[in-house]
């Protein structure tokens, strides 16, 4: 069995001082750490329970079948603060035939991000007797 200590994303962008002005700036995300110096130098983001690390230069955007799934406690509000701050939203606040509250945005190279709310009578959240 594989025990994993800890866990990171690692994302290559097309234009890193771009990726950076997105997920610290206008996302908000926490710096945990930062490496290195000039253009592609990295920068690693606190994402919950793991890390987002931005760091190099691609010459092509991600694939896309890369996604980042992350969970905030309001996506109405999440909504109205990325609007504020200049973030396409992709798609708004909508509540899906699961039951969680889903909006949708898009990082600069494309890569597709939803933002997530878990209401507190979901089974993700709260399951009786266990």
């Amino acid at each position: 069995m594989v025990h994993v200590l800890s866990g990171r994303i690692l994302l290559r962008p097309t234009d890193p001082e771009r990726s950076r002005v997105f997920y610290g700036e206008q996302l908000g995300l926490a710096v945990y750490r930062e490496f290195g110096t000039g253009p592609e130098r990295g920068t690693v983001y606190f994402i919950g329970g793991g890390h987002l690390e931005v760091s190099g230069r691609s010459e092509t955007p991600p694939s896309p079948a890369v996604r980042l799934w992350l969970q905030v406690e309001d996506v109405s509000a999440a909504h109205d603060e990325l609007r504020g701050k200049g973030v396409e939203i992709v798609r708004p606040p909508v509540r899906e035939p699961w039951g969680l509250i889903e909006m949708w945005i898009a990082d600069p190279d494309g890569v597709p991000i939803v933002l997530v709310e878990v209401p507190a009578e979901h089974p993700i959240r709260y399951r009786p007797g266990i």
